[in-house]
């Protein structure tokens, strides 16, 4: 299954504080902090919402093979 790196890229404070607790629910706590996550449905709503606030990018699964 393919998964998204996400980057935090701007701070989120000033920003609505719905956005700052996506920012959070996707582990992203400090500026240029880096965090892989599933490519689901539920992952890509919480990236568009902060899309402002973040870099992403599609990556290959990390273990590269089937469990």
């Amino acid at each position: 299954m393919p998964q998204l790196k996400i980057t935090l890229k701007r701070s989120p404070t000033g920003y609505e504080k719905s956005q700052r607790a996506t920012a959070e629910a996707l582990g992203l706590r400090r500026l240029n902090a880096t965090v892989v996550r599933p490519d689901n449905a539920a992952v890509r709503g919480m990236v568009f919402k902060v899309q402002h606030l973040v870099e992403f990018e599609t990556v290959a699964d990390e273990d590269g093979g089937e469990q």
